[in-house]
């Protein structure tokens, strides 16, 4: 049996159901008991625990071959990262009173990086989780295609992609959520010693002027890309709501300067196979 962490996002749904699919036994880690009847409808075993609660998330662990951890995403964290070390902090308490057998965490491209950044949650559960010593493998995709569900309006509606990644032509990793899953799957059923990490991005890089291009095709109308020039990030942001701007804002410089990047420039990555215009067509028909 398997224990899923953050089952009911794209990611944590796309590995279970992989596992399903494959005759693995699932137990769904939730935290609202309202989203447990869907996958109890599929067969899921489901365990009642939020990520920052260490005795919950140690039964729901308990007994399983395998555990995937896909922590919480804070986009707007306060100075030092508190939210995230409460997470932290649980998790390596449960995975470690659990006697986990083997971990699969979901990290991101950058977790390496050496400037502070919005990513450094996942560098600190990284540094967190392989201190257990067990054996753990930290997946780190590359930047998720969904996220240009955010443009999808101006595109639509004006015909604009306005990009905090910049310049328009430079290329970045990118990669579909259903490659995450499928992937993490693969991964967690495999035996291993220690700990190794995953690189994962998709077929081909992206860039600013590609994502315009496939919302051209998909929407059937001419999408030019607006660069967000960087003076005007920290207003933007805090204009949208944001109290503690300046770790996103690192994110951003570090895709665009190029120190968060892949170990060879992504040359030993793993490739998933969802190209860019499958993921852009899905968004502008569906929104999800």
């Amino acid at each position: 049996m398997y224990a899923v962490t953050g089952i009911t996002g794209k990611v944590g749904g796309a590995l279970a159901r992989r596992l399903l699919a494959e005759g693995h036994a699932v137990r769904a880690v939730l935290r609202d008991a309202s989203k447990a009847e869907p996958w109890e409808a599929l067969g899921c075993d489901v365990a009642l625990a939020g990520m920052q609660e260490p005795e919950s998330l140690a039964a729901a662990f308990e007994g399983a071959e395998g555990v995937f951890i896909l922590p919480p995403s804070d986009f707007d964290p306060a100075p030092g990262y508190p939210e995230a070390r409460l997470v932290i902090d649980a998790v390596t308490a449960a995975l470690k009173a659990a006697k986990a057998r083997k971990i699969l965490c979901l990290s991101t491209i950058g977790a390496d990086a050496t400037h502070d950044n919005l990513l450094t949650q996942r560098t600190l559960m990284e540094t967190a989780i392989g201190a257990l010593e067990l054996p753990v493998t930290f997946l780190r995709p590359g930047w998720f295609m969904e996220n240009a569900l955010w443009d999808v309006a101006a595109a639509r509606d004006e015909g604009v992609l306005r990009s905090f990644l910049q310049p328009a032509d430079k290329a970045f990793p990118m990669v579909a959520t259903q490659d995450v899953g499928s992937v993490a799957a693969d991964l967690l059923v495999e035996d291993w010693e220690g700990t190794r990490i995953v690189e994962l991005e998709g077929p081909v890089r992206v860039s600013p002027n590609d994502l315009a291009g496939a919302f051209a095709t998909a929407l059937a109308r001419p999408v030019h890309v607006e660069i967000v020039p960087r003076a005007s990030w920290e207003a933007l942001f805090l204009l949208q709501g944001m109290k503690n701007p300046l770790p996103r804002i690192r994110m951003l410089d570090g895709f665009n300067e190029g120190w968060i990047e892949f170990a060879d420039q992504g040359r030993k990555a793993i490739k998933g196979p969802t190209p860019l215009d499958e993921v852009i067509a899905r968004l502008v028909a569906t929104g999800a």
